[in-house]
């Protein structure tokens, strides 16, 4: 069974309590996430989360069809880090590890480190770099976009007037 690891980083311009607070609080996932995946949380959601809170989504990630995703919040270190795996959900193992480093006044760099591992491996294992890998990428270059529309560089030229649809136009997914 292969393991893979995705790695992603950006800059967020906003204040690390701004960043902290938007990205700690799990009903703006559906902000940053690509319209085409169809993607509604199904839990009550408090306004922060908390090391074991359990969310239940549902998402399209493939023809339209849906899957159930049940993720626990495993660990917080207020303002620094966060960690949710999947408990239930499309993946044989999925572990989500967020992390947040003020690098000056209003900037922020994220970085996301994911482990995961496909079902049915090794068939599965066949189709990774050709449908699994490219449709993640595609997800974090919508966040990134998503992310840089909500909290825009200082001068960014009006970046942040794209709504959802407009930036998943853009990005082939």
């Amino acid at each position: 069974m292969g393991s893979y690891k995705l790695e992603a980083s950006q800059i967020v311009h906003a204040s690390l309590e701004t960043c902290w607070d938007f990205f700690s609080s799990p009903k703006n996932l559906c902000k940053i996430t690509p319209p085409a995946l169809d993607f509604v949380i199904k839990s009550d959601l408090p306004e922060k989360m908390y090391a074991g809170m359990m969310i239940e989504y549902r998402v399209r990630p493939m023809l339209g069809i849906p899957v159930s995703w049940l993720t626990e919040i495993t660990y917080i270190e207020e303002g620094k880090f966060f960690a949710d795996e999947q408990r239930v959900g499309p993946y044989a193992m999925w572990h989500h590890e967020h992390f947040f480093e003020e690098i000056a006044p209003d900037q922020v760099k994220m970085r996301d480190l994911i482990h995961y591992r496909l079902p049915l491996s090794p068939l599965s294992d066949i189709v990774h770099p050709f449908i699994v890998k490219p449709q993640l990428d595609a997800i974090f270059t919508y966040r990134t976009h998503a992310v840089d529309a909500l909290f825009p560089a200082p001068g960014g030229g009006g970046k942040s007037a794209r709504g959802r649809s407009e930036l998943a136009d853009e990005i082939a997914f």
